[in-house]
C-alpha cells in the first residue's frame, strides 16, 4: 500500500478545486477523491492541518492522482497579480485556494476538448462519460481507466458518431492520436502544442486551451472562446460578442491566461464579477 502526506504549495483547497472533477475514471464525494489511473484506484482527501493524503495500491497512481489534482503547482504569483484587479481581485480572494484539476491523460483531455465544444458543461461531460466507457468498461466501482493515445487511436469515426460525438470531431480526434503519441506533449513549449492541435479540421483555441490545461497543467494557454467567457463579456460590454473576442479579455493575464479563465469562470458563477448593475440584474 502506497501512501503519500502532501502539503501542497500555497493556497489550496481541495473541495473548491475537485469540485467539478468528477468523470467516468474518477468520483468526488464527501471530500474524498476517487480516481481510477494506471491499473489502480487511488483515494485523496484533505485533512484540517491542509496536507492532502493520497492512498493506493500502486505508487504510480498515488503520484498521478498527486499531478492531476496539481498539488505541487503553487500559484500565489498569480494571486498576488490579481489582488487589485478589477473582474478577478473579488474573485481571487474568495476561491484563492482554487486549481484546476487534471486529467490523467492528455487523450483525455483532447476528447474532453471535442465532447465540450459548442455545448453546456454538464452535456459535454456525458458525451466523455459515454465514450470513455465504451473504450473502458467500469470496475465494479463503476471507474473507468483513463483512455489512451492508442485507445482513441483505435476507435472508427463512425463508431464515436454513433456514441453521440460530431463526426468532424470525431475524426479529428482518431486523426491526431493516430499521428502522435499524445503523452510526448508534456515535452513541447505550449505554442508548439497549441499551433498543432488548431491545425487540425474540428479543433481549434478553445480545444488547445483544455487540452493545455488540463492534460498538461499548463497556465499560460486560456479558453478562448469558451461558452461561458462569451457570456461573460457580453455581461461586461452589453453587446453581442464572437468567440474569438475573449481573447481580447485573457490577454492582460499573460502567462496566467489559463487559470484566469478558471478564475473568471468560478467567480462568474458566484457572482464574483463586478458588471455594470443593469446587465448584472
Amino acid at each position: 500500500m502506497a501512501e503519500i502526506v502532501v502539503r501542497p504549495r500555497g493556497p489550496y483547497s481541495l473541495e473548491l478545486s475537485a469540485r467539478l472533477a468528477g468523470d467516468a475514471t474518477r468520483r468526488v464525494r464527501d471530500g474524498l477523491v476517487t480516481a481510477r489511473c494506471c491499473g489502480a484506484v487511488a483515494r485523496a482527501w484533505q485533512s484540517r492541518d491542509g496536507t492532502v493524503t493520497i492512498r493506493s495500491e500502486s505508487d504510480e497512481a498515488a503520484e498521478k492522482l498527486r499531478w492531476a489534482l496539481a498539488l505541487d503547482d503553487d500559484h500565489s504569483e498569480f494571486l498576488r497579480r490579481v489582488v487589485d484587479d478589477p473582474l478577478l481581485g473579488r474573485a481571487a480572494k474568495h476561491l484563492r485556494g482554487l486549481r484546476p484539476a487534471r486529467t490523467a491523460t492528455v487523450a483525455q483531455a483532447l476528447l474532453r476538448a471535442v465532447c465540450g465544444q459548442l455545448v453546456d458543461w454538464k452535456t459535454g461531460r456525458m458525451l466523455e462519460q459515454r465514450v470513455i466507457r465504451a473504450l473502458a468498461p467500469p470496475d465494479e466501482n463503476g471507474h473507468c481507466e483513463p483512455p489512451s493515445t492508442a485507445a482513441l487511436a483505435a476507435v472508427a469515426p463512425f463508431e464515436l458518431r454513433r456514441l453521440g460525438l460530431h463526426e468532424r470531431r470525431g475524426a479529428a480526434v482518431v486523426r491526431l492520436c493516430r499521428s502522435l503519441e499524445l503523452e510526448r506533449f508534456h515535452g513541447l513549449p505550449t505554442d508548439a502544442v497549441v499551433r498543432r492541435i488548431e491545425r487540425e479540421r474540428g479543433l481549434g483555441p478553445w480545444s488547445a486551451g483544455v487540452v493545455c490545461l488540463e492534460g498538461l497543467g499548463r497556465f499560460e494557454h486560456g479558453l478562448v472562446g469558451d461558452l461561458g467567457l462569451v457570456k461573460l463579456l457580453r455581461a461586461l460590454r452589453g453587446r453581442p460578442v464572437e468567440g474569438w473576442e475573449t481573447a481580447e479579455l485573457l490577454e492582460q493575464y499573460g502567462e496566467w491566461a489559463g487559470l484566469a479563465s478558471v478564475y473568471l469562470l468560478a467567480g462568474f458563477g458566484r457572482g464574483l464579477i463586478p458588471l455594470p448593475a443593469a446587465r448584472a440584474a
